[in-house]
């Protein structure tokens, strides 16, 4: 065998002669696709948080508490993904703004998250399952704010 024909073989073999973008493995982290999810979510202008009631409270004080993490926390709260080699599957715990259609808001949040999650990543999102634990009213105090319910003394 010359040394031309070694090169060709090991280049078919190994993938030389492959695009660039088609070389190697890319690996996708659960933390990623559920930031980007959150964000998303948090685009459609009826949602008023993310996270259940427990899951806010909780977010709330690991704000306040130095070192807590309230950075990364505050954009994953209420998200939890599933993330394979093309696929994501994506859960959202979500307030809805009092007055909107949780049938629309719902269409339009499963929407936002596909397209980012799709368009980022590359992968192809499977479900999005919305549970919508509450209502915000609107003379409600906002627990993100960081406003206390004002109690007559």
């Amino acid at each position: 065998m010359t040394e031309t024909t070694q090169r060709s073989n090991a280049a078919d073999g190994k993938g030389g002669q492959a695009p660039p973008e088609a070389r190697g493995k890319t690996e996708i982290a659960d933390a990623v696709v559920a930031k980007i999810a959150g964000m998303a979510a948090r685009e459609v202008p009826e949602i008023h948080h993310l996270g259940g009631g427990m899951t806010r409270a909780l977010g709330a004080v690991r704000q306040r508490v130095p070192g807590g993490g309230g950075g990364a926390t505050g954009v994953t709260q209420g998200v939890k993904v599933e993330v394979g080699e093309r696929q994501a599957a994506v859960d959202l715990d979500v307030v809805v703004e009092y007055g909107a259609a949780i049938a629309d808001t719902a269409a339009d949040v499963r929407t936002s998250v596909v397209e980012a999650v799709e368009r980022m990543t590359g992968l192809e999102v499977v479900e999005v399952n919305i549970s919508v634990d509450d209502v915000h009213l609107p003379d409600e105090p906002d627990e993100e704010s960081g406003q206390e319910e004002r109690r007559v003394a």
